[in-house]
């Protein structure tokens, strides 16, 4: 069964960089930014782990965990750090998940489950559907899926402003709108009444139509 949005995220417990990584345990009270790479020593995944390490101080702002995962040993996961140091400026300070077994790919519905064996002989291309990204929340219920193709380069900017919306509507009744910026008007969700609406968004609002209705951003 594939994973959906508002799914609880399944446990494990794999090899990682920091050792034995229990997932649950260790994203405790935590967001989560868990995104995940179909081989070690690919070239795309390169800037992206290297973009996810220079980003940490925003991430480490909305109180969010970044948790990477490739289908290689941990030790492999080391020598690949020093060349993303090398070649993006920013060596990866967040652990990565050793899946040499495929258990994790295969638990988040990245490869098929009746895929044979470990990631020893498989090449990146064996492994193309590992290229997702999951945001998880304290709850560790999942709040965004995305999955990308080979060749385009995850928009971690657009992830990060995803971000920033879960967490402004998981606090007020609102929705943001296509396009929404931290700062921008947001929708006030059709659930809430008028009356009720009023004493939730003092400042009052725009009706555009009886269910399109914008106010400005909480907080």
């Amino acid at each position: 069964m594939s994973l959906k949005i508002n799914d609880i995220a399944p446990d494990f417990t794999q090899d990682s960089t920091i050792g034995p990584l229990h997932f649950h345990e260790w994203a405790g009270n935590d967001w989560v930014l868990f995104f995940s790479h179909p081989k070690d020593f690919t070239p795309v995944c390169t800037t992206e782990l290297g973009e996810v390490a220079r980003l940490k101080p925003e991430f480490d702002k909305r109180g969010i965990k970044a948790l990477g995962l490739s289908v290689d040993p941990a030790d492999n996961h080391a020598r690949w750090a020093a060349d993303i140091a090398e070649t993006q400026g920013h060596a990866p300070n967040f652990p990565m998940i050793a899946d040499t077994d495929l258990s994790v790919s295969k638990l988040y519905n990245m490869l098929p489950a009746e895929t044979e064996g470990g990631s020893e002989g498989r090449t990146a291309a064996d492994n193309a559907t590992v290229r997702n990204v999951f945001v998880i929340g304290p709850d560790k219920r999942i709040k965004l899926i995305l999955v990308y193709p080979m060749t385009t380069g995850r928009n971690f900017a657009e992830i990060l402003r995803v971000i920033d919306s879960i967490q402004l509507t998981a606090q007020h009744k609102v929705a943001t709108p296509a396009n929404w910026e931290v700062g921008d008007d947001v929708i006030i969700v059709p659930s809430v009444s008028d009356t009720d609406a009023a004493a939730l968004f003092p400042d009052g609002w725009t009706t555009h139509k009886p269910y399109l209705r914008t106010t400005k951003q909480p907080g």
